[in-house]
């Protein structure tokens, strides 16, 4: 969040490379430090030889029962229904990155105004604290140009960048040759005679990218048509299905234009729970959503180096786009996977679509579907004239001017992010945007409906199910056993997981396993274990060892009673071992438990026919 922020506030011709390290060296727990990293990275910068066109500030903004608070306390954070942190200069929103529970579009403009009241406070005490510094910035050269060529660029190949893209071709690939074909050509009309070593390509690919980004946005405003033909509020087509692989437990398909995503949902117990351990919060979570981006969905040929920032950013974006949507209880833990087959624009936006399907495909009972866009805007400030575009393309992100991502279903919005490329974007242009957003979002929302309506009512057949009782707390250690001997004998006999929280007074004993009938035995051990004896109450017991005097009975697990040699038969019995063995199971009554000692009397021949008294 703090480098979105600066990266753009550096000059464009300055290339140091340049390390902002923020260290949290203290903290409490009523404090959340991540909201006040930008202002301390901001500060260090004003106050450098580093040349920076800030400052800047973040600050955090929760609605808590009602109210907009700045910067709220962790326990506030907990009655919080909206959660987003602001970064801005004096003058403008840089970055917006947050979650909400179905808020408007009024209301989350109405919080980035307050937080950036706030952030314009901030910014004015790193102004007076530069001035009392009074660092001066460093003068740098890091660029070598040919400003003669620069112009002869330009004039050769401008008109022939805007006539590519007025062509408005749908194709991404197509469209990049023919751009690409633009910079031949001008190599070819003027290097022909010349070496391959001596034609000056670094530069003159630099300055193309200028042309070609100027040409594309000219383009744009003076005709009001988009890079592959659309309106400035059109939806790229899109097509979806559910139930697309055959082994996860709910799975979606959901393509928008050239982006596609594939994901799917897997159901788990607790045991596959994620361990949460950052610097203030030691805790677990139940919802888990993964975001992968193979080199190969943007046609690249390079390594897949795994996790990195774009997949942490995405990911984590979609993660709180559908979770505030997830039942309140669920026995599950829950993993959402999507992964990017094509890429030609807001991937995380279809991220979002795709997986809000397959938990619908999985039967898990979200209280509305989500859908995600991506919104784009290009501007002229010598004009003023500017175009809010709907489901960006990538080209349209790289040359634009804002990348303003915003997820919700038919009530409100979930989540949002984004990013500000220039100065002097009004509250207007926001307010057009998100309106403009909502339409889009209804849009693709309509969409998904058709597909699938509602969640499955069942899960499938395939997944796993999960049933919990409540129990005493004090029961928690029979079900474990010494060294968890019997909860993992109820599991080796049973063919299921088994897991124990304890929860205020109770434990919370959760049974998973993939069909009915093995969960049903593991229930009935449980129970066994947890049972309460019952006078008057008849048990299957087993002889757990035979007594001059009689023989011990295990009526539930770990709990044995006396069955005394007279109890055994209505008719006189000289030797218990002349009537019953070791392990055999038996009937018999519960007759009474000593007050005292808590010790079980049982009997035998009281559910014996009287008759068989001799």
């Amino acid at each position: 969040m703090v480098d979105r922020a600066l990266r753009p506030l550096f000059p464009e011709d300055y290339h140091a490379d340049t390390f902002v390290t923020i260290s949290l060296i203290s903290a409490d727990k009523e404090s959340t430090p991540d909201a006040l990293a930008g202002l301390a990275a901001s500060a260090a910068l004003a106050v450098s030889d580093i040349p920076f066109n800030g400052p800047i500030s973040e600050v955090r903004v929760a609605r808590v029962n009602g109210q907009l608070v700045v910067n709220p306390t962790a326990s506030q954070m907990k009655e919080a229904d909206m959660d987003i942190i602001v970064a801005a200069s004096m003058d403008n929103i840089m970055m917006v990155e947050g979650e909400m529970k179905e808020v408007s579009e009024a209301e989350l403009l109405e919080a980035m105004k307050v937080a950036h009241e706030a952030i314009k406070i901030q910014c004015k005490a790193q102004i007076e604290l530069a001035e009392a510094v009074k660092k001066i910035k460093r003068e740098y050269s890091h660029e070598e140009n040919d400003e003669e060529l620069r112009d002869k660029v330009w004039k050769e190949t401008y008109d022939k960048a805007y006539a590519v893209a007025k062509k408005a071709n749908p194709n991404k690939h197509e469209r990049i040759n023919d751009f690409r074909t633009v910079v031949e050509e001008f190599v070819e009309a003027n290097y022909a005679d010349v070496d391959a070593a001596d034609i000056p390509l670094d530069l003159i690919k630099r300055y193309y990218h200028d042309v070609e980004k100027e040409a594309v946005r000219a383009m744009m405003l003076d005709n009001n048509i988009r890079l592959d033909g659309r309106k400035m509020d059109e939806i790229r087509p899109i097509w979806c299905e559910i139930d697309y692989l055959p082994g996860p437990h709910g799975s979606a398909v959901f393509t928008r234009g050239e982006t596609q995503s594939l994901t799917t949902v897997t159901l788990g117990t607790k045991m596959d729970e994620k361990l949460i351990d950052d610097v203030l919060n030691r805790t677990t979570d139940r919802f888990l959503l993964h975001y992968n981006f193979p080199p190969f969905s943007t046609n690249d040929a390079k390594p897949y180096r795994g996790t990195g920032r774009r997949e942490i950013g995405h990911g984590n974006l979609a993660l709180r786009a559908l979770k505030p949507m997830l039942p309140e209880e669920t026995p599950y833990v829950i993993r959402v996977v999507s992964d990017i087959l094509e890429s030609n624009g807001s991937s995380s936006m279809a991220t979002v679509c795709a997986g809000t399907l397959a938990l619908m495909d999985a039967g898990i009972q979200i209280k509305r579907p989500v859908s995600g866009i991506a919104m784009g805007l290009i501007s002229d400030a010598k004009t003023g004239k500017y175009v809010v575009l709907s489901d960006i393309l990538g080209d349209e992100d790289h040359l634009g001017d804002m990348d303003f991502k915003v997820t919700g279903t038919e009530k409100g919005i979930t989540a949002t992010q984004m990013d500000i490329k220039v100065e002097g974007l009004s509250y207007e242009i926001l307010e057009k945007a998100l309106n403009q957003a909502r339409e889009g979002r209804l849009h693709i929302l309509g969409k998904i409906t058709e597909t699938i309506s509602e969640p499955r009512a069942e899960l499938k057949p395939h997944a796993p199910r999960i049933e919990t009782v409540r129990i005493p707390k004090e029961m928690i250690g029979a079900i474990i056993g010494p060294g968890g001997k019997i909860i993992q004998e109820i599991q080796a006999t049973t063919s299921t997981i088994v897991t124990v929280t304890e929860e205020g007074q109770f434990g919370i004993v959760s049974v998973a396993a993939d069909n009915k009938e093995a969960i049903d035995k593991a229930m009935a051990r449980i129970n066994a274990i947890t049972a309460i004896p019952e006078i008057g109450k008849v048990y299957s017991g087993k002889v757990k060892s035979i007594v001059p005097f009689g023989a011990f009975v295990e009526i539930i697990p770990g709990k044995d009673g006396l069955l005394h040699i007279s109890e055994i038969d209505w008719k006189r019995v000289e030797k218990t071992e002349d009537v019953l063995k070791e392990g055999e199971i038996i009937d018999v009554k519960l007759i009474e438990i000593d007050a005292k000692s808590g010790k079980l009397k049982l009997s035998r021949k009281v559910l014996l026919p009287r008759e068989e008294k001799q």
